[in-house]
């Protein structure tokens, strides 16, 4: 897709409901769409919204074995809730094994050289392998303004991931935890806040999924 369709389907999405914007990218997937999530507090939004707009359309979720006991009951009530067609993606390496050789404890925001090996054994291995096997023409994700201050201005609801060929779309990208709360009350939808990614831990640290791995076009 180039920059001229992109900025095409941007124009278009002026305006337009979170819903709208996913039935405009569902309408260039070639059946080739994918959601991705890490069972973050508000992902059941994203998943809602997609669901609604594709049953059945595949969940990536890059499960690194060391999420909060809470993070794993939230997922196993979104999938109940939503009947997802969760596509959980796991590392090479299990969580006891890194874990084992990494000091025995999920590394914290400041421990730079611990969070970069976690992130890429633990996170970005699985999820490269399962965007190469999902290959996805669409790739819908919960990104949002306000959670990326440093990239705010550039973010965009159409973006071009070079890194793997797909249309990025960011359905939820201008919404705040108002818009956000009101979604999960008007649809009776799980949530959960207490939440830590090992790969990430400062809440404005961008983990690579979104910044190392991606390279965005307009």
């Amino acid at each position: 897709m180039n920059p001229d369709q992109i900025a095409a389907l941007n124009d278009q999405a002026l305006g337009k409901s979170p819903a709208e914007i996913i039935q405009l990218a569902l309408a260039q997937a070639n059946g080739q769409a994918i959601v991705t999530t890490n069972f973050r507090p508000y992902e059941a939004v994203i998943l809602h919204l997609a669901t609604q707009q594709r049953a059945d359309i595949p969940i990536l979720w890059v499960d690194h074995g060391t999420n909060l006991p809470e993070t794993y009951v939230f997922a196993e009530k979104s999938r109940a809730k939503l009947s997802l067609n969760l596509q959980p993606y796991l590392p090479l390496m299990t969580a006891a094994h890194w874990l084992a050789l990494n000091g025995g404890q999920v590394p914290m925001p400041d421990e730079v050289e611990r969070v970069e090996s976690f992130s890429r054994i633990m996170k970005l291995e699985p999820f490269e392998r399962g965007m190469r096997e999902l290959a996805p023409q669409i790739w819908i994700t919960a990104l949002r303004k306000e959670q990326n201050p440093q990239r705010a201005a550039t973010l965009q609801p159409f973006m071009w991931d070079a890194k793997f060929e797909c249309l990025k779309v960011n359905p939820i990208l201008n919404w705040t935890p108002v818009e956000m709360d009101a979604y999960l009350l008007a649809h009776d939808l799980p949530n959960e806040r207490t939440y830590y990614d090992p790969a990430k831990g400062d809440e404005k640290h961008e983990c690579g999924l979104h910044a190392k791995l991606v390279t965005d076009q307009a």
